[in-house]
């Protein structure tokens, strides 16, 4: 199988956030993009730190790769993007689906953000819509529209591997939270669906893994495995019935830990805030607005 149909995968587990990232490529001294880059960040003091960013440096300058694209499958809300320092250290475009923008205008409102933040994802280098192909090297990527658990997730094809972001999970943890912002159950039945109508050999890799009954940290399934498997959207499970479900179960969940401080940074491309007079970039904090 030629590596343009079968690519290999990186991947770097945060145990902080639960997150995956990704470094997709042919071989070793090739073009390579990376996905959903992870920025540590301590809540309790407010300080960000770069190690888990810096061992995905250290593994792309080992493989002698060329970063093309820094590609994020959707404004996280679990985790602060690294793309900014990354694109700062290895180069290449920041690029997220070209729905970005109605989740900047929400979040513009809810944050009062600056009137001079813009609501277009000029933030960030290039936009995808849907079906749109990108390359790398020998590699070609495409992108597919997958909303429901935002307005503007996508996930990327590139050959036998899919990179689905929060549509799913591992089988035995499910599907994505529909009460953000935008969110919508209906619509992430369908954006499944449209995912594991795809061969049934197709990898599917998960952005975050939540292991339950201990197991180990597994972010590798295929369509074959979820369509047999996912406790949530397996064969047979009618729209209603997820509905239902999923309405039900979002309903008794917590706000992830760091979705006000994520989502301010990664509607900007990874980028703070603006500077205020004494030098210093605030995140703010909407009290009672969640």
């Amino acid at each position: 199988m030629v590596a343009n149909s079968h690519p290999q995968v990186h991947g770097i587990f945060d145990p902080a956030t639960w997150t995956v990232t990704y470094v997709v490529y042919a071989k070793e001294g090739a073009a390579c993009v990376i996905i959903d880059p992870v920025l540590d960040y301590d809540p309790k003091s407010g300080r960000t730190r770069t190690d888990t960013a810096d061992k995905l440096i250290k593994f792309v300058e080992e493989k002698k790769l060329q970063v093309e694209w820094i590609l994020e499958t959707h404004a996280h809300a679990d985790h602060i993007t690294a793309a900014a320092y990354l694109k700062q250290k290895l180069g290449g475009k920041t690029a997220i689906g070209d729905h970005i923008p109605a989740v900047q205008k929400v979040f513009k409102g809810i944050f009062n953000l600056e009137s001079e933040f813009a609501t277009d994802g000029s933030q960030f280098d290039h936009l995808l819509n849907d079906g749109e192909k990108f390359h790398f090297g020998d590699l070609t990527g495409s992108t597919m529209l997958v909303p429901g658990h935002t307005p503007a997730c996508v996930a990327y094809q590139i050959g036998d591997a899919v990179f689905v972001g929060d549509t799913m999970f591992m089988p035995d943890v499910g599907t994505a939270r529909c009460d953000f912002p935008g969110g919508d159950a209906k619509v992430l039945y369908g954006s499944v669906k449209k995912i594991l109508s795809l061969p049934e050999q197709t990898r599917l890799f998960m952005c975050h893994d939540y292991p339950p009954n201990d197991r180990p940290v597994a972010f590798e399934t295929t369509v074959a495995e979820q369509r047999q498997k996912n406790i949530h959207m397996h064969d047979g499970i009618s729209e209603a019935e997820f509905v239902k479900m999923r309405t039900e179960r979002d309903a008794t969940l917590e706000m992830p830990v760091l979705i006000l401080p994520s989502v301010q940074v990664n509607i900007r491309a990874g980028e703070m805030p603006p500077k205020d007079d004494n030098g210093i970039a605030y995140l703010k904090i909407p009290v009672n607005a969640l």
